[in-house]
């Protein structure tokens, strides 16, 4: 079973996500002024990772999702295609022994712990406007 983290905010305006067997997993509305780590536990995280930047909204919708290994192909492409390209938003999975990072248009899919890929997706992020803090997603 695939797991990943989408930022509902990362998405362009009017994409609707469809995919067989995606289930919601946790939705959570947190305050990332301060922080972009939301706890699991006892409200927001408090500010000492660095926050959302200028053109970012302060409060993030964080959709937590499971699917069938199966379908990863699938949901990369629909993901890619639907997130937004200003900000460099991305979002995750990992399915198997595989991290799957998305960005708007491109897919990285790397062997968790390959640190050159993983390194790869990192420039990718900072290329198209990622802010340093939030390339921060854990292998």
């Amino acid at each position: 079973m695939l797991k990943g983290r989408l930022i509902v905010e990362s998405l362009k305006t009017g994409v609707d996500l469809e995919i067989s067997d995606l289930c919601l997993v946790r939705l959570g509305r947190h305050d990332v002024s301060n922080s972009t780590t939301p706890f699991t536990e006892g409200g927001d995280a408090p500010g000492d990772a660095g926050g959302s930047v200028t053109g970012q909204p302060p409060v993030w919708t964080f959709l937590d999702f499971e699917a069938p290994d199966e379908r990863a192909e699938e949901l990369a492409q629909v993901l890619a295609a639907g997130l937004d390209s200003k900000l460099g938003w991305w979002a995750d999975f990992i399915v198997a022994d595989d991290h799957v990072v998305l960005f708007a248009d491109r897919v990285f899919r790397y062997r968790i712990g390959d640190q050159k890929a993983r390194e790869q997706a990192v420039a990718w992020g900072r290329a198209t406007g990622t802010p340093e803090h939030q390339l921060d997603w854990g292998d």
